[in-house]
């Protein structure tokens, strides 16, 4: 199966990062999509750009998502707390959320990191019926102007 393509509006959204990290965000999401190719996306621009992927139509049950930073790109899992991590490569300390920070394109070959995506792919929910194709949904960040009252 042929991988979809990213969204324009997602290559616009990353467009203002250095060329080293978009091609580290389109390398995490290459790899997530080839573990899940029917996910759906969630694209937030917030103060970074997070693009969560998940099976049904509610971000809140995305599976993994990255967020892309000026140095690196972290793969994170939505219920990363959770998942066997033998390897020692989750990062954080919240009740459900755990990250992994790719700095380098060969940091998603260090063993572990496929098969927690693919452990989180395994968990995650889905709807009774599949949609016949993935959605790709973006939220952008309102501008300062629009978000002040007259």
């Amino acid at each position: 199966m042929r991988q979809r393509p990213p969204d324009p509006q997602y290559l616009k959204l990353i467009a203002a990062y250095p060329e080293r990290i978009r091609k580290l965000a389109l390398a995490v999401r290459k790899m997530v999509l080839e573990e899940a190719p029917e996910a759906n996306e969630f694209i937030y621009e917030v103060y970074t750009i997070a693009d969560h992927f998940g099976f049904t139509d509610r971000p809140t049950e995305a599976f993994v998502y990255t967020s892309t930073h000026a140095n690196w790109v972290n793969l994170g899992f939505n219920f990363g707390a959770h998942l066997p991590d033998p390897n020692r490569l989750l990062k954080g300390e919240g009740k459900w959320m755990r990250h992994i920070r790719i700095a380098d394109p060969a940091d998603l070959d260090s063993p572990g990191v496929r098969e927690l995506v693919r452990t989180a792919v395994a968990d995650a929910e889905r709807p009774d019926i599949p949609p016949v194709e993935p959605r790709i949904v973006i939220h952008r960040a309102k501008s300062r102007k629009s978000q002040t009252r007259a």
